[in-house]
């Protein structure tokens, strides 16, 4: 049988399906972008974490026999160890920070979010029970997470990077709860097929499954299904109680939220449906027309001065510019340097958005926010970046409360929406194809690795989808205007 980890009795706790999937058909595990962004950023954050705490002995072999033992002669000399090995009733744990103390070890568990979560108890807990099993029993448990209140001075000093909470009452009362896990996840693991679990909750909390997809295939012959409903959980639930699966079954008369009748109205006729208010506002916007889109990255580990974890700093702009004749141009920033592109956003953008007409986007609350701090941190730039978000014309809600076509399916992204104006314009042939995807290429293109062949090839796929959103505005806003009701 194979042996297990903190992870891995953390994912049967989770869902024991999830663990069987894990070990038994690895090849069905999904990683995306944002996951990826995740386990990079944690990674980071772990190596921070020792530099901050010079002299310690790093156990960074990856071979168990190895790592156990080099991890024993670190106890006995008295050592602060980081990533120590201890490997117990068939489960290995690595421990982030190892302090000496009189009478043992203080046992410190890094994490990349910013607060303690309720799983942190329970990894913390397993960590905790196999040290005790190992003969060196933690005489503390402490969780030690990003501090977003810290400021980066640019100095390479992340002192008061972290926050740490002690986590000793909580996770000692429950380690004699450990064994009962380990034993459960094994028997999990001793089946010949797969556990039979439905999808439900647990498929995302606390985190995304990695094999949701495996999991929560399309229903056959449920091409609507009644959860696409905008924030109808509940209503969801209760029909699917009653028997109905697809929206096309439901009786209108089960409805009441206006915003669900226009849903199950279109997704009936299969046509979509746009009032006239969205036409009429459209239609009386001015020229020129400014049509605006960001891309930010927000590092756990802040590498730029005056910034913050999580920060999220805009390095990208692209905007198509319509004239009174329908004449269009494009323009467009990137900074792949590596150093802080903020200040060159900020004028290159002032320059492009000109002072008057429109700026159109979608979800005028995240650029608003971007400029409102580019303007606290450039003050010489402040009255110029602020006139910006003045002139804004948010689509997003106009999409909301005004259209709706059944491809949508319950969402109004701008990826979403597009397809059913514009079905040319794919975001899935995009090598860069979503945010998360952005911030990875952002990250890979200016890492001191990346040769400048690829940095290129990384570059144009980042422009290409920046302008891509962009276009999509465009296309929606003419097709808006000419839309016959």
């Amino acid at each position: 049988m194979a042996s297990l980890s903190k992870s891995k009795i953390i994912a049967h706790r989770q869902c024991p399906k999830r663990l069987w999937l894990q070990i038994n058909r690895p090849e069905l595990i999904e990683i995306s972008a944002a996951t990826q962004v995740r386990f990079d950023e944690g990674n980071k954050v772990g190596d921070i974490a020792r530099q901050n705490y010079p002299g310690g002995v790093f156990i960074e072999t990856l071979n168990r026999a190895e790592a156990i033992a080099q991890t024993k002669e670190a106890v006995t000399k008295r050592q602060t160890i980081f990533e120590g090995a201890f490997f117990e009733e068939n489960v290995m744990i690595r421990a982030d920070l190892l302090f000496p103390e009189n009478d043992g070890y203080r046992l410190v568990e890094v994490k990349s979010s910013t607060g303690v979560k309720s799983y942190h108890v329970d990894d913390v807990t397993v960590q905790s029970w196999v040290m005790e099993k190992a003969g060196c029993s933690p005489t503390s448990m402490t969780l030690a997470y990003i501090n977003n209140k810290f400021v980066y001075q640019g100095d390479g000093n992340y002192e008061g990077l972290f926050a740490e909470t002690d986590l000793s009452n909580q996770v000692k009362p429950n380690m004699s709860q450990v064994q009962s896990w380990v034993d459960a996840a094994e028997k999990t693991l001793a089946l010949t097929v797969e556990p039979a679990i439905a999808p439900g909750e647990q498929c995302t909390d606390p985190f995304t499954c990695d094999f949701i997809g495996y999991c929560s295939p399309p229903e056959e012959g449920v091409e609507y299904p009644v959860e696409i409903l905008p924030y109808g959980k509940a209503i969801a639930s209760e029909l699917r109680g009653d028997g109905y699966k697809d929206l096309r079954e439901v009786p209108a008369d089960r409805l009441s939220n206006p915003k669900h009748l226009k849903v199950h109205t279109a997704t009936l006729s299969g046509n979509a449906i746009l009032e006239q208010e969205a036409i009429s506002q459209i239609q009386a916007l001015p020229y020129p027309r400014y049509y605006l889109d960001f891309e930010t990255i927000g590092f756990a580990v802040p590498i730029w001065a005056g910034t913050r974890p999580y920060m999220q700093l805009p390095f990208q702009w692209s905007c198509h510019i319509e004239q009174t004749d329908g004449s269009m141009a494009h323009k467009e920033f990137l900074d792949l340097s590596g150093n802080d592109p903020r200040e060159m956003f900020a004028k290159t953008l002032i320059e492009a958005v000109s002072k008057d007409g429109p700026v159109i986007v979608y979800n005028a609350g995240f650029e608003g926010a971007r400029i409102k701090e580019l303007a606290a941190t450039f003050p010489h730039l402040a009255s110029e970046l602020l006139a910006i978000p003045e002139r804004f014309f948010d689509l997003l809600p106009l999409a909301r409360n005004y259209y709706y076509h059944p491809d949508m399916k319950g969402s109004w992204s701008i990826k979403d929406v597009l397809p059913t104006i514009a079905p040319e314009l794919d975001y899935a042939n995009l090598e860069v194809s979503d945010g998360a995807m952005a911030q990875e290429a952002y990250k890979e293109a200016i890492h001191s690795q990346t040769t400048p062949e690829r940095k290129e090839v990384v570059r144009r796929a980042m422009l290409k989808y920046c302008e891509q959103d962009t276009i999509a505005m465009v296309k929606i806003v003419s097709a808006w205007s000419d839309y016959s009701t």
